[in-house]
């Protein structure tokens, strides 16, 4: 038994929670200096043009690595990448038992197979309304609806009480593939008290409740039903309940369907294992495409999100080898633009339209629903759940402020604000922030991760807004100048305004530079390098209006 003299319950989270994406949790029982701990939840985020080649960014775990002795475990609400998509990266550093749902392992065991060097990691599976012991921890896992088969919430109960960690959730009364949000359960917990409730914020601005699953497959079928030339949908490839009612819906409109795009097969093969994808006709292969009278066909593709090497992009730019759209075809967004992703979805838009498309998104038609909590949605759980303690998750400021006040309005006592990065006391006592814990973000690049300077992010963002200019003087044995300087320039403008040649500016800057030291104090070759160094960047600098970075070598 857990040791409960001093002991405490504490939350922090060290991704997702001031954020949208890159969701990994703590929760720590016991004396501050032998808590036992488990994480909730392993995500990433993606990176943005302020990231340079950098392909995903990563939870930076380093103060439960300093806490190994204490970790007893993980556990996997759902498979979606900002809850798992970290897990192969991070769990060779942590080493624990894994605790996931079926079809969480399946899609984990096809993803690790497409990377280089992925480890095998051990995966207990649970099942909806099994209850499983981790430490000081005994967790049942509550079904709930979200976007993806088999989303659960987490019942943790310890001697201090039970806490109800949502992960992502709504209410759907008719989800195309279930599980329905299991209210028995959240009210039984809530007759035998809650001590706080760690709530999704993600659509806590909006009012009213999420329209449902089956509401959308109807909104599909009318918008194919409707469509003239070859239908193609877009959405995420992990909602396998959205590509069922695509499927359904281009089956009850005579339409055989085509799927593209690597992420979206390696779900479907998931699905189809586990028996999600009963009972719908075959898709059909791509080499049949041109077989098909254009009014007998639906396309789901990848590439909702702008992706330039998604399916969707690819169409846009005609890159596909035996699958093309043309004149009159219609292109349907079945998702939502998640924020930073606007720019390349309108472009891909544009190009479409420029194509003679037809475009369909969420405000045309019911194509899409987001798969978390509006306000009337989040209300009802609080009437379910009854909490102590309400802490908002899973969101950005304003989504989380939203939250907490709806929570305040709607009568729990106690609203605790958190950041990563912020320790809280959930009991004994009143919910408190009692510590700051290291947090941040690691950038998988390439093979390798680290921080942004070890990888070397910010000089690669400097590069992209003003070259490179690399600089080789050599001296004499009476430290004069051996010949002009050599000097190569990239990504830096060619000439000056008045036509000269930057290159010739910055040379001249560089012998300058060398005639100004003192021939006595040129044997410091680090000064003649720093003095080069500041000449050709401040001549590029007076002649283009921009410092690119210099490199300069000074040999003898």
């Amino acid at each position: 038994m857990a040791n409960t003299e001093n002991a405490e319950l504490v939350f922090a989270p060290l991704g997702g929670v001031g954020e949208i994406g890159m969701n990994f949790a703590l929760y720590g029982y016991g004396p501050a200096d032998t808590r036992e701990w488990i994480v909730v939840d392993v995500g990433v985020t993606f990176p943005d043009t302020a990231h340079p080649g950098v392909d995903l960014i990563l939870p930076d775990t380093r103060f439960i690595e300093e806490n190994l002795d204490g970790l007893r475990g993980i556990v996997i609400t759902h498979a979606h990448e900002d809850h798992y998509g970290a897990l192969l990266d991070v769990w060779p550093k942590l080493k624990v038992p894994v605790w996931m749902t079926p079809f969480t392992a399946g899609l984990l065991e096809a993803k690790r197979q497409g990377e280089q060097n992925a480890p095998k990691i051990p995966a207990t599976i649970y099942r909806a309304g099994e209850k499983f012991t981790i430490g000081p921890f005994e967790i049942e896992a509550v079904p709930v609806a979200h976007s993806i088969p088999e989303p659960m919430s987490l019942a943790i109960t310890s001697p201090a009480g039970t806490v109800i960690h949502t992960g992502d959730w709504k209410i759907d009364p008719a989800p195309t593939i279930g599980p329905k949000t299991d209210e028995a359960r959240f009210r039984a917990y809530g007759d035998k008290g809650v001590l706080a409730l760690i709530c999704d914020s993600t659509n806590a601005l909006r009012e009213g409740d999420s329209p449902s699953e089956v509401a959308v497959g109807e909104g599909l079928k009318g918008v194919i039903e409707k469509a003239k030339g070859r239908v193609a949908v877009t959405t995420f490839s992990s909602n396998v309940g959205r590509i069922i009612s695509i499927a359904k819906a281009a089956r009850d409109a005579g339409r055989q369907c085509l799927v593209l795009g690597r992420s979206l097969k390696r779900v479907i093969d998931v699905a189809t294992e586990l028996g999600y994808m009963d009972g719908l006709p075959e898709f059909i292969a791509e080499e049949d495409y041109g077989y098909i009278p254009r009014e007998n066909l639906v396309v789901i593709c990848t590439g909702s999100q702008g992706e330039p090497l998604a399916a969707l992009a690819k169409l846009s730019r005609d890159e596909m080898k035996s699958v093309a759209l043309t004149a009159g075809d219609t292109v349907v967004f079945s998702s939502r633009t998640i924020p930073g992703n606007e720019k390349a979805i309108l472009e891909i838009k544009n190009r479409l339209i420029d194509l003679g498309m037809k475009i369909i998104e969420d405000g045309d038609a019911l194509v899409h629903v987001s798969g978390h909590p509006r306000r009337s949605e989040l209300r009802k759980m609080y009437e379910w759940v009854r909490p102590q303690i309400g802490v908002p998750v899973h969101g950005e400021a304003a989504h989380l402020v939203a939250q907490g006040s709806l929570m305040s309005m709607s009568g729990i006592g106690q609203v605790a604000q958190v950041r990563d990065g912020d320790m809280l006391r959930l009991w004994p006592g009143p919910a408190t922030i009692i510590d700051q814990v290291p947090f941040g973000r690691l950038y998988k690049d390439g093979f390798l991760i680290g921080s942004d300077q070890a990888m070397g992010i910010r000089d690669r963002r400097k590069l992209s807004y003003a070259g490179h200019v690399a600089v080789n003087v050599v001296l004499d044995e009476k430290y004069e100048l051996a010949g002009d300087p050599d000097l190569v320039a990239i990504g830096v403008a060619e000439t000056d305004a008045s036509g000269e040649l930057l290159e010739d500016l910055m040379v001249d800057a560089a012998i300058g530079a060398v005639d100004s030291i003192p021939r006595q104090r040129r044997k410091d070759l680090d000064l003649v390098q720093e003095a080069v160094r500041r000449a050709v960047r401040g001549a590029a600098n007076e002649a283009w209006g921009k410092k690119p970075l210099v490199t300069v070598f000074v040999t003898r």
